[in-house]
This record gives structure tokens, C-alpha cells and sequence, in this order.
């Protein structure tokens, strides 16, 4: 059975290690100096050479090469040995499976042996953070102080679970994530001597989609390279489940454009095509992070197409620098978002509204601050008046109590409409902004849906609102929204008001008689609660009937 790429590819030496520079000019000048310590701590990311480097020490400290600057040489019986899985003075434990103090203390008894076939026993413990406090309060005393001949190496992930006492006996080293031009040089030289035939698009896809994680990319290239003959951007989209860059500037597009029902169907269209929802905000973030850059006027480094600059140039000229930031929070929050994945669109579409309808602190913040009166500064020699006091503490209380009347005022009033008022569809559209930003203060989600309707019909106590999809019209009457708009309806129009939700073509007949809208109950039933119309059977009405 072959092995996995990773694998074959681990480095050897020094020199193949990428990305981590820093670390292996340390050790190697330690190795040469004769310097080398009895414990280390190599943490990092995943993927980016921990326990490879720790192989590498493990054989350079037992290499038979006399050429200290040369070590390890991959050449002599240790060095050949340790690729090979059988030098005896390499003991690698997963912390993961022996946790227990009983495991530690069973290590202590065995490294007073001596070396059976190098010159230093090497343990490296491998994702050590997952040791019990009873486990590392046991390895202490031995990791201060072991036998000459051994030396420890601790590998972790997540640094901040090892206690200080530990981290304060051993060499601590950190690992960096390994840049994507750096990944990317790399996978190509794989890709030619494995003869893989892939393009160069795909090969950069990869390496942004590891995330610093050479072991990751090189396992999304084994994992390509099984698809096709030849791996193509496309392939690579579709097994890595990335939604196309048009997309993504459909999407931008389209919040530049306030166009929440266009931005939610392209995200659902995306959704339905198979992309992953945390993915596509990944690459949502990364465009919006390029177009930051480009507004900071610090664009020429970026990699783009002649025609995607000039696509991007424009977008960046739209923005302004404050809403940008707030919208790659919005999605930078939904790609890490663990909590949404009972509904896998939610956090796409909660950063939607986040980019459309910026939270209401914001603006209350805002009313606070220029609410605030502006004080000159005065020089030693002025005083204030008394009264010149007693105005200031007029204005700041005044001020005071408006900020707190507008806190508590949710729905805005428009002195020109009369509540009650029957309606027809031009009564109806006066307010209709009033209704969406009263929606929106309560439930951004929600106001996102109304905003993607159309106010086509209005009549007496009743209004016709129009979607594109079915799946937006979906939205909005489901209990929860549906309560939330008719309430607010009330409210601002002055009377109970029924809503009735239609898709595409869809058209409702508002007869009016005596004032009052007469709604086609049938085509309501039809329309809004997905009724059939079924046949009348003469028959059957009368058994009903006479078993009534």
C-alpha cells in the first residue's frame, strides 16, 4: 500500500523544512556549538512542522557523522534508522491516549536506562496539553532535571492549556504559519516530481485553503490529484467545496447595490450549488480584505487579473473605509461561527443584514455623542457665571432626557399621517420605509426580508407584498417574523392590517365595498397557507350532512 504524500514528503533534513527559518537556524546552531538543551517546547498551528523538527533533532543529536554542521547527514546507520521507524532511543508517546499519571510514572522508570543504540534517548510527546494536571505535576522533577543521556521534546497546538511551571523548564519555540507563496513554491516542486498535472490557479487555491498548513495542502493535492488526470480550477472548486470568485462579486456587488433580496439569493444559489457556508464567508473575507487594501491605496502587491483589478478598483471607490471593516467583521464573525450549523445559512445571512442594517447602539451612540453639549476651554483667568452654570446644567439635562425619550422610542412618528386612515397603495408606500426601519430596529433578519418585497396591492385594512423566491416569501411567514411585521403594521397604519405574501406573477383580487378591502379568501388560502382547491362531491356533502 503506498503511503500518503505527507508522508513520503516529510522532510529529511534541514534544508527541506519551509517556512520556519528561525527555528532551524536555532537548533542547528545548537547542534553545532554542542549547546543542545534537555527539554523543548515546540508549539504551533497544525501542519507546520512541530514533530517533523523534532525527528530532525532526535537524529542530529545521534547522527555518527563527525561533522557537527552537517547533522543530521540522512546517510549513516542512526540517520537510516530513524527514517525508518526502527532506531530504539526514539519514543514518541500521544499525550492524547496516555493521559494518566500512571503513564508518566511509568516513563520515569524507564528512562534511567541508558541508550541501546544512540547516544541520547529522545521522547517526544506529542500533543502534550492533553496530559492531566496529576500527569504534569508527576513529570516536573524529571523534566528539570533528567539523566544526561535524555532529552525531551514536548509538541502542543495550544500552548495556553500548558501550565507555567512546565513552559518555565524547557526551551520554548514557536512555530509560525507558513506563508501561502512559500506553500505554493512547494506543492509546485511536489506536483513536478510526482508528475501531477495541475494549474497554477488550483495550486494557489490549495494554499490559501490550508491556512499555513503544509500538511494540509499537501493532502489537498493527494486528494486532487485522484480526480482528474489533470487538476483544473474548476475541479479544485468543486472538491474543496469553494464558491466561484463571480460570486463573491455578485455578492458585493449586490451590498453595495442595498439589495438584500439579490444578496440573499446569490448566497442560497451557492448554498444550493454545495459550497460551504463557512468557506464561501472565508472567501467572502479574503475579497473584502483585498479591497480594504486597495482603498489604503496599497493594492499593486496583490496577485489580480488586469480585469478583476479594475472590477475591484471600482468596488473600492463605492466604500467607504469604516463600512468595509464593519463588513468583514460581519463575515469574518460567520466563518468561524460554530453555533449556526443547525441552519447552515444563518450566518451568512445574519452577516447580510449585519452589512445592511448596522446594529442600533451604533446609532444611538452616535445621538449620545451630539447630544453631548461642546464646552470651550478656559483659561485660568475666566470663571464661570453662576448662571452661566446653571445653563450648562440646563442644556446637559435637556440633553440627558432626550437621549434617554429616543432610547425608548423604537417606532418614529410622522405628524402628516392619520392612524386609522383606510388604505390604498399610495397611503400605503408613505409609510412603507417607516415600517421596514421599525422591522429593522427589532429584527435585522427579518427586516432583510422585507426589504427584498415589493409593495404591489393595498386596500382598505390589507397589503400585497411581492418576492422573487418562494423561499423569501417562506421567511417572512413563519410565526415568528410574521408577528413581529403584523405588529408593526398596527402600529404605524393605525389598524389591524392583513398581510398577504405573493411570488413572481401571482395576483390577489382587493374588491373594494363599504371602505374595506373584500379579500378572495380562496386565493388567499391558496396563496398563503399552500391550500388546494378541491372538487365538491355532491355525495359525499350529503352523508356529511346527514351524519351531522
Amino acid at each position: 500500500m503506498s503511503q500518503a504524500f505527507y508522508r513520503v514528503w516529510r522532510p529529511a533534513l534541514w534544508d527541506e523544512v519551509v517556512g520556519q527559518d528561525h527555528i532551524v537556524q536555532t537548533l542547528r546552531n545548537a547542534i553545532a556549538a554542542d549547546r543542545v538543551a534537555h527539554a523543548y517546547l515546540f508549539a504551533g498551528p497544525k501542519g507546520t512542522g512541530k514533530t517533523t523538527s523534532a525527528r530532525l533533532l532526535a537524529k542530529a543529536v545521534n547522527c555518527l557523522d563527525p561533522d557537527k554542521n552537517i547533522q543530521p547527514c540522512n546517510k549513516c546507520e542512526n540517520c537510516l534508522a530513524v527514517n525508518e521507524g526502527r532506531f530504539m532511543d526514539l519514543i514518541e508517546i500521544d499525550a492524547a491516549s496516555n493521559t494518566s499519571v500512571d503513564d508518566v510514572r511509568e516513563l520515569r522508570e524507564k528512562i534511567n536506562f541508558a541508550p541501546s543504540q544512540g547516544k541520547f534517548k529522545v521522547y517526544i510527546i506529542d500533543e502534550v496539553h492533553m496530559l492531566s494536571t496529576s500527569a504534569f505535576n508527576a513529570l516536573l522533577k524529571t523534566l528539570e532535571e533528567p539523566p544526561s543521556h535524555v532529552i525531551f521534546i514536548l509538541c502542543t497546538t495550544e500552548i495556553h492549556k500548558i501550565p507555567a511551571t512546565v513552559l518555565s523548564r524547557c526551551q520554548r519555540h514557536e512555530f509560525r504559519r507558513i506563508p501561502v507563496p512559500t506553500i505554493a513554491k512547494r506543492l509546485t516542486e511536489l506536483t513536478r516530481k510526482e508528475k501531477i498535472k495541475i494549474e497554477p490557479e488550483a495550486l494557489s487555491l490549495i494554499a490559501r485553503q490550508a491556512t499555513g498548513s503544509m500538511r494540509d495542502a499537501i493532502s489537498l493535492v493527494d486528494q486532487l490529484s485522484s480526480m482528474s488526470k489533470t487538476v483544473t480550477l474548476k475541479i479544485a472548486q468543486e472538491v474543496l467545496g469553494t464558491a466561484t470568485s463571480q460570486s463573491v462579486i455578485m455578492l458585493v456587488d449586490a451590498i453595495l447595490k442595498e439589495d438584500t433580496g439579490g444578496g440573499l439569493e446569490i448566497i442560497h444559489t451557492a448554498l444550493d450549488a454545495g459550497t460551504d457556508p463557512r468557506q464561501y464567508a472565508r472567501q467572502v473575507v479574503d475579497y473584502l480584505r483585498d479591497l480594504l487594501v486597495i482603498k489604503l491605496q496599497a493594492g499593486q502587491d496583490l496577485e489580480l487579473t488586469p480585469e478583476t483589478r479594475e472590477k475591484m478598483n471600482q468596488q473600492a471607490e463605492q466604500f467607504e473605509i469604516a463600512h468595509l471593516v464593519a463588513i468583514i467583521s460581519a463575515f469574518s464573525e460567520a466563518s468561524t461561527d460554530l453555533k449556526a450549523n443547525w441552519h447552515p445559512g444563518l450566518g451568512l445571512e445574519l452577516a447580510l443584514a449585519n452589512s445592511l442594517y448596522p446594529p442600533q447602539p451604533l446609532y444611538l451612540a452616535e445621538t449620545e455623542h451630539e447630544a453631548q453639549p461642546v464646552r470651550r476651554e478656559r483659561s485660568k483667568k475666566e470663571e464661570e457665571s453662576p448662571s452661566e452654570i446653571e445653563e450648562t446644567a440646563a442644556v446637559q439635562k435637556a440633553s440627558s432626557t432626550n437621549t434617554r425619550t429616543s432610547k425608548v422610542e423604537t417606532i418614529e412618528t410622522d405628524p402628516s399621517f392619520v392612524p386609522g386612515t383606510p388604505l390604498t397603495l399610495e397611503v400605503a408606500q408613505s409609510q412603507w420605509e417607516r415600517v421596514k426601519r421599525a422591522v429593522g430596529s427589532k429584527n435585522r433578519i427579518t427586516a432583510a426580508v422585507v426589504n427584498s418585497g415589493r409593495l404591489v396591492q393595498a386596500s382598505g385594512d390589507t397589503i400585497v407584498l411581492n418576492f422573487n423566491s418562494e423561499l423569501l416569501r417562506e421567511r417572512i411567514l413563519e410565526e415568528k417574523a410574521n408577528k413581529l411585521v403584523s405588529f408593526m403594521l398596527a402600529k404605524i397604519y393605525g389598524r389591524e392590517i392583513n398581510l398577504i405574501c405573493t411570488v413572481g406573477d401571482q395576483k390577489v383580487n382587493l374588491a373594494p365595498k363599504g371602505g374595506k378591502s373584500e379579500v378572495n379568501l380562496i386565493d388567499f388560502a391558496i396563496n398563503n397557507l399552500n391550500g388546494e382547491l378541491l372538487e365538491n362531491d355532491p355525495t359525499q356533502a350529503g352523508k356529511d350532512e346527514k351524519n351531522g
